[in-house]
């Protein structure tokens, strides 16, 4: 009976691992996204500076 239970504990044990690997990848990736998020605002926000720029640059008199 105890090597049932063994058996069973590793079963639990690696199903537990597997959670943990997933969950640990899960955040991993999820920090990835975050970042490359601010990346793109950040990015987008320059691009519209410089469209501001360009247009007041070219166009002075609408401001």
């Amino acid at each position: 009976m105890s090597t049932l239970t063994s058996v069973s504990e590793r079963k639990s044990q690696a199903t537990l691992v597997s959670d943990l690997n997933k969950s640990y990848y899960q955040a991993d990736q999820q920090a990835k996204f975050k970042n490359l998020q601010a990346e793109v605002d950040s990015l987008l926000q320059q691009l519209q500076n410089l469209k501001e720029q360009r247009l007041a640059v070219t166009h002075p008199e609408e401001e």
